[in-house]
């Protein structure tokens, strides 16, 4: 009986996992204008949203932007291109701060405020929703893999 309703709770959680974003909605990834790269994985995606790459390949530091958690453009990145769930990049995010071995990404409170940022902060990568209009940072390709 467990072993049923386990399987019941995985489907309906993997099932609102693939819907949630069923309307189209999605996020852009974007960077400072100054960064040389204009393409990554979405495996090289996840390390530096993990604080695990902390450089970009000419030796800039990586400074990462995020919105809240519960932002639709966060749960998006979370779900859609990172592949995990928003709280299980939090517990990576505390788990690097409460140990001292890294730092948590800035948080922001907002998509005008993302973009003020990735503008002013050299070597800044974040992410606004699909449908946000944004000069001074440049769109970054993430491809499969």
């Amino acid at each position: 009986m467990i072993s049923r309703l386990s399987r019941v709770a995985f489907l309906l959680l993997f099932l609102s996992m693939n819907f949630a974003h069923a309307d189209g909605k999605s996020v852009t990834v974007l960077i400072h204008n100054d960064v040389k790269t204009t393409e990554l994985t979405s495996a090289q995606l996840r390390k530096i949203f993990s604080m695990r790459q902390t450089l970009w390949p000419d030796g800039t530091p990586i400074v990462v932007f995020v919105l809240p958690s519960q932002h639709p453009a966060h749960q998006a990145l979370c779900k859609d291109m990172l592949k995990m769930f928003p709280y299980q990049v939090e517990r990576i995010w505390n788990k690097l701060a409460y140990s001292g071995l890294g730092e948590k990404p800035i948080e922001v409170s907002s998509e005008q405020e993302m973009l003020e940022r990735l503008r002013t902060t050299p070597g800044a990568i974040g992410y606004v929703m699909e449908n946000t209009d944004f000069d001074n940072a440049q769109s970054l390709k993430i491809t499969g893999g």
